[in-house]
């Protein structure tokens, strides 16, 4: 079976997700996330990307972030994966495949479908039971939006100041835009409105799989 044509944009949006080999755990203790999250931010001044939203899963990891012209995406992802990789067979004496195949990538266009999809990122833990509440997660960028905290790593989404008159109110409006909770269906090739994903469709010549969910709800300013 061929593979899936890799959409690659001078500059764009992505959510991107990798998985460990039949569901098996990439993360194993609290250095392993540390050590993933080093490598990302290490490899930011390489490829000059903007990282909007992470979370890091037991056994998957999301990811947006912004390219740019100066951002090679394929190999960033090819040196993070494979970094992570040696790194993890070094520490647990670990042979065999590791990642589930290729990272899957979807464009996402520039509008509050970036946040729509931030917040199906962050909200991986709640959906796993493994944490009734986002802030109790250490290793996604929630804290940064519902809990105003600094994160060098993190650069904030540009539809952020859109939620709220100011850092007080955009925390909490944050904090319940998260529960309302989405879904996203990663067989797409692209998450926006209508005419972005016709735009695509048009650009680079291949049709979005199934047609992606409606219209977000914006969250309400107080």
């Amino acid at each position: 079976m061929p593979r899936t044509k890799r959409l690659i944009a001078e500059s764009g949006i992505y959510h991107i997700v990798c998985r460990g080999n039949n569901r098996g755990k990439i993360f194993k203790e609290k250095k392993d996330y540390e050590h993933y999250l080093y490598l990302l931010k290490s490899l930011k001044e390489d490829h000059k990307f903007k990282l909007y939203h992470y979370c890091l899963m037991p056994n998957h990891v999301h990811l947006m972030l912004e390219t740019t012209k100066n951002t090679n995406l394929p190999k960033l992802m090819k040196q993070i994966n494979l970094s992570y990789y040696f790194y993890f067979r070094r520490r647990y004496k670990y042979y065999g495949h590791f990642w589930q195949g290729r990272y899957k990538s979807m464009l996402i266009s520039k509008d509050e479908y970036l946040l729509m999809c931030g917040r199906y990122i962050e909200n991986n833990p709640i959906k796993a039971k493994m944490v009734r509440k986002a802030e109790k997660y250490p290793w996604s960028s929630y804290s940064v939006y519902g809990l105003g905290i600094k994160n060098e790593l993190v650069d904030k989404d540009p539809l952020y100041k859109t939620i709220g008159r100011d850092k007080r109110n955009r925390e909490k409006n944050y904090g319940e835009f998260l529960k309302e909770g989405v879904k996203i269906n990663f067989n797409n090739r692209f998450l926006g409105g209508e005419s972005f994903i016709k735009e695509m469709e048009k650009r680079f010549g291949v049709k979005n799989i199934e047609k992606g969910p409606g219209r977000p709800r914006k969250p309400q300013k107080n």
